[in-house]
């Protein structure tokens, strides 16, 4: 197997979030590639081919074609390579990268796996803007997946490291850790960070220190937990007994409530009613429709059918069943 070191970022990175997936922190990078590395320094861009992978700060990114763009260590954010000077031709005994470079953009194609100790991201292709700090996946097979959530797309996905938040376009789907199920056209996923423990708490021998925090006084913020979900278009959320459909929404993840705007369908077995809000509790599987002003809701009530909101009454126990008579 070929290898390269690529020690770039020579600067003191500024803080950064400890999240899942983020390649922004500094630090070098390992590129390791089955077929060959190839460096082209008048792109200013280093190739590798057939399994190929890169590791930065145990965020693991794994492919089969990488290209990492570079530029000399100290342009602005935002300046392409090339864009502000040439970088200095490299010294004998000095990898493709060293010489006061650093990454800017790193892409990845074909069967792409993006991991970290607890955070996996998957598509066909992927390009991570450092500046940025955001990661875009496009392709077939796209997800997020989280302790806490997995989120799937079909036309493209983004996770906006530093800012805690995902963007998911076509067919957006989340699915939480309590297995309810959120679908919309795209969806945006913002993110909280595990709260910190009180001064002098004590960490639990059973929890393993992530990787680069070992003797840390405290614990970095964790890898994320689902804070609210906004949803545009074709919105559809299923509790145990209904289906609630509208044009727009908000989930919070703390309340378990989903409030829906515009043409909002609830709908349980054969019945349906219709109006232009609701407010769905997924932990008591209750909905409730809102009128706006001079509305009416209405609904199609088969009879011998539970109604929307309505709970389902206590079966009566049978004789014989051990029930006093």
């Amino acid at each position: 197997m070929k290898r390269v070191l690529a020690a770039l970022l020579l600067l003191a990175p500024s803080p950064a979030l400890a999240q899942g997936i983020d390649l922004s922190g500094g630090g070098p990078v390992d590129i390791t590639a089955q077929d060959g590395i190839e460096w082209r320094q008048q792109e200013q861009v280093v190739v590798a081919r057939g399994n190929a992978r890169a590791v930065r700060d145990a965020v693991t990114v794994d492919g089969q074609r990488l290209l990492a763009r570079y530029r000399p260590q100290g342009a602005p954010p935002g300046t392409p390579a090339g864009g502000a000077r040439q970088a200095a031709p490299a010294q004998p005994g000095e990898t493709p990268l060293s010489g006061g470079n650093e990454i800017w953009r790193l892409e990845a194609e074909g069967a792409v796996r993006i991991a970290t100790q607890t955070d996996t991201a998957t598509g066909d292709r992927a390009v991570y803007d450092m500046d940025q700090a955001v990661l875009v996946l496009t392709g077939r097979d796209l997800s997020l997946t989280t302790p806490q959530q997995r989120i799937t797309a079909r036309d493209s996905l983004e996770y906006w490291s530093q800012r805690r938040m995902a963007v998911a376009r076509g067919n957006a789907l989340v699915v939480t850790q309590d297995g309810r199920r959120i679908t919309a056209d795209t969806l945006v996923a913002y993110m909280r960070p595990d709260e910190a423990p009180a001064p002098g708490a004590v960490r639990a021998a059973s929890v393993q220190p992530r990787p680069g925090t070992q003797g840390a006084a405290t614990p970095p913020p964790g890898q994320g937990r689902l804070d609210r979900i906004e949803l545009f278009g074709n919105v559809e959320i299923r509790t145990e007994t209904e289906v609630v459909r509208a044009d727009r929404g908000v989930y919070s993840a703390e309340t378990g409530r989903a409030r829906l705007l515009d043409n909002v369908r609830i709908t349980r077995g054969d019945n349906q009613v219709n109006g232009r809000e609701a407010v769905v509790d997924l932990n008591t599987g209750v909905s409730r429709l809102v009128s706006g002003p001079n509305e009416r809701v209405r609904g199609l009530i088969m009879p011998g059918q539970q109604q929307p909101g309505q709970q389902q009454p206590a079966q009566q126990p049978q004789r014989g069943q051990g029930t006093p008579r």
